[in-house]
């Protein structure tokens, strides 16, 4: 096979744009090349570039292609429509199965002809979420001015031109040349190959691997902290976003000014990561040391002092605002702060920011109530619900919203409130992504799980759900964040209850579906754990258990269950069953009622049941007495009973009422089984 490398050399792409990009291109390529059996891609990126390198066959061979036309039979006006398209005549069709056919004769056709041709269609027409024009006389688009275009196919250049239909698109050309470092290396360079496209801009001081940009951002960071006996904040979105501003990384410490160390910490890393990028660093106690780590572009002969001493510079111009709202907030309270809510819009049909903490409040307490939390902490609850939006009036939560929550805990412990209220405060929020940590203190439980359910009650009330991958108001985060609570608390809490109580009299909209949309949230997230997600859906097909501490103990007990012998022949019993009686009901169904014992003709008959009419006890006793185990026990058990059945009985007996009668006590068996979940869900 022949090697293909593409790149796209032009000015700065923005970080977040990459990545995509870059496989966007190797898919695009993959597709256009088809014939050519593309193979091995490997997706390149940087500031500067995407690259493609993948193989590809030396041509597409010699093919015949079958176009179908019209019927035998149509119109004539039709046949000379088709023909003409293809430019052929009648003569050369062939009638096959009641249809014109054209059988046509392809050449071969080169691996060089086909990239010269695909190539230039698909850079015009690539998928940039933002792209620009420049310069003058051309309609050519590009996320940023492309200036090179590096095609070679086995060392050599494939020729062909971005021009077209009167276009000349800025002049753009295939070559072999690519560039550098803009500072260290400036300037066209000969590319022979892959390997000597990687090696030469390597020393020419550009690290096109993004993976490698990453580790040694990563690695260069952490010696940095350790020379120093501290520790870097981990930040993977951050080292993402550096790897795509520079070419060639080289990290290095500055100090922070002793002025600001005591600045909240949050607020220092918020401020050094969304202005400047920088990573934050922390002492062995854990709280922030006074330095920070960000990553040049470029080696310097000083070693970066210079570099540092203004990158020192502009930090402090940075704490120096941060200061500025840290000590203006605080003149006022966050309890005076609760009235301005009024004049914040949370949503048109659901109110103000001020209308939403009294409710959060009231359902916190209703909450904490449920949870069984004493008489002082429901207080607490609600009073820190009231406050819990409170500091979205700040200037500092203006300036860096991502401090929500973390700057009212820090405000509310400045006005006096307790330590309870002011942490609930800080982590109601939490968990704030997929693999944050949950609120584990009662009160901050309470207050979490309280705006969660006024906000999934709230926008379901008013139909606002999530469509597709669309979910602007975060409501499948908050109904995860509502499950990880009570799954990592262990609550004992009725969430169709809760829900009820959230929508606070509001009825209609999609309501009716907020238990199945919770449901299916479950199921994603075990599915995302690697569990059983079949069993949970056989286990809720009767609805949804609003305590999910024990529907997750049922779905475990059942999930141990089935992995047993018994547990897997009773599965295949149970859909045997449920087929038969699918099959049977379609002639002269429902087979319900009584088996009549009467008409019961052999043994195996009465066993299973004698079995039945003693499991269905044990098992609904179990059930509501949360034995989950022993009722699993309880229906397992009928696996012996069921095979001698199933072996010995023939159910659609010749006899018309045994054949009903044992009909029935199939529907007894699928009934029985339906106490615990509906098998038919369960994969296996």
């Amino acid at each position: 096979m022949a090697e293909l490398l593409l790149e796209l050399f032009c000015e700065e792409i923005p970080a977040g744009m990459q990545p995509k990009a870059a496989s966007e291109l190797g898919a695009l390529l993959t597709k256009a090349l088809d014939g050519l059996n593309p193979s091995n891609v490997q997706p390149f990126y940087g500031t500067r570039r995407i690259a493609t390198v993948l193989n590809v066959d030396a041509e597409i061979p010699a093919r015949t292609v079958s176009e179908r036309g019209p019927r035998e039979g149509a119109p004539v006006k039709a046949l000379e429509g088709f023909t003409r398209k293809h430019g052929v005549t009648a003569d050369e069709l062939t009638l096959e199965n009641g249809f014109w056919v054209l059988n046509k004769q392809l050449d071969p056709v080169s691996a060089e002809s086909r990239i010269a041709e695909a190539v230039p269609d698909l850079l015009w027409k690539f998928p940039w979420a933002k792209s620009m024009r420049w310069g003058a006389g051309s309609n050519f688009s590009w996320v940023r001015p492309l200036r090179r275009i590096t095609c070679l196919l086995d060392g050599k250049v494939v020729p062909f031109s971005l021009a077209r239909d009167g276009d000349d698109a800025h002049g753009l050309k295939s070559s072999n040349l690519s560039e550098g470092h803009r500072f260290l290396s400036p300037g066209g360079f000969e590319v022979r190959s892959a390997d000597h496209w990687l090696e030469e801009l390597e020393t020419r001081s550009v690290i096109v691997d993004a993976d490698k940009r990453r580790d040694m951002i990563r690695t260069g960071v952490h010696r940095l902290a350790e020379q120093q006996g501290i520790t870097v904040v981990e930040d993977e979105g951050l080292v993402d976003e550096v790897a795509g501003l520079v070419e060639y990384p080289v990290p290095l410490l500055g100090r922070i000014d002793d002025a600001f160390m005591d600045l909240p910490a949050e607020v220092m890393q918020v401020s050094m990561r969304i202005n400047q990028r920088y990573f934050a660093l922390r002492n062995a106690d854990g709280k922030a040391a006074p330095f920070f780590a960000f990553v040049a572009n470029l080696p310097f002969k000083d070693g970066g002092k210079l570099t540092i001493a203004g990158n020192e510079r502009v930090l402090r111009a940075r704490f120096a605002d941060a200061r500025h709202f840290w000590d203006l907030d605080r003149k006022t309270k966050l309890a005076d702060r609760v009235a301005a809510l009024d004049a914040v819009t949370f949503h048109a049909k659901l109110g103000t920011q001020g209308e939403r903490a009294k409710r959060i409040s009231d359902l916190a307490g209703t909450v904490a109530a449920a949870m069984g939390l004493s008489a002082e902490q429901i207080e607490q609850a609600k009073r820190a619900g009231l406050l819990s939006k409170a500091d979205l009036t700040t200037g500092m939560v203006g300036e860096f919203p991502e401090l929500q929550g973390v700057m009212g805990g820090y405000y509310a412990a400045h006005d006096g409130e307790g330590d309870a209220v002011s942490k609930a405060v800080a982590e109601h929020y939490m968990p704030r992504g997929q693999s944050d940590d949950t609120a584990k203190a009662p009160v901050s439980v309470a207050v979490a799980l309280a705006d969660r359910l006024d906000l999934l009650a709230g926008f379901f009330a008013i139909g606002e759900t999530p469509t597709g991958s669309g979910d602007p108001y975060g409501l499948r985060r908050a109904a995860l964040g509502v499950i990880r609570t009570i799954r990592d608390n262990g609550l004992r809490l009725d969430l169709t209850d809760l829900f009820s109580k959230a929508a606070n009299g509001r009825t209609g909209g999609e309501l009716a579906k907020l238990p199945d949309f919770m449901a299916d949230r479950l199921r994603v997230q075990l599915r995302s754990e690697g569990e059983r997600h079949d069993v949970l859906a056989a286990t809720l097909a009767g609805g949804l258990d609003g305590d999910l501490v024990r529907l997750l103990a049922r779905t475990s007990a059942l999930s141990d269950m089935i992995q047993t012998e018994d547990g897997k022949n009773l599965l295949a019993a149970a859909k045997r069953a449920a087929n038969i009686l699918r099959i049977e009901d379609k002639k002269d169904g429902p087979h319900k009622g009584t088996p009549d014992a009467s008409l019961y003709a052999q043994d195996e008959e009465r066993a299973l049941a004698d079995g039945l009419n003693s499991a269905v006890p044990a098992i609904e006793t179990a059930l509501k007495d949360e034995r989950f185990t022993d009722a699993m026990q309880a229906i397992a058990a009928l696996r012996p009973t069921l095979d001698r059945f199933f072996d010995a009985v023939t159910v659609n007996a010749p006899e018309a009422d045994i054949r009903a009668n044992r009909l029935k006590l199939l529907a007894t068996f699928r009934t029985t089984t339906a106490l615990i979940a509906d098998f038919g869900q369960i994969e296996g």
